[in-house]
């Protein structure tokens, strides 16, 4: 049975693990009829719109 031959020091073993910790930012994108961005996939916090049709109505 294999058996390590010497312990691991924290900073090795953190060292190791610390990139499974990373996050990334989200991806942003343009809206089609403000421009401003915003996540894919919801719907434009400034417009209102999604896919091409208004939502939420919104008081420009």
């Amino acid at each position: 049975m294999a058996v390590p031959k010497r312990r691991v020091s924290k900073a090795r073993r953190d060292k190791r693990r610390s990139s499974v910790w990373k996050i990334s930012a989200p991806t942003l994108v343009k809206c089609s009829q403000c421009g401003e961005y915003r996540r894919a996939h919801r719907v434009c916090s400034a417009c209102g719109f999604y896919n091409g049709k208004q939502v939420i109505n919104k008081d420009i």
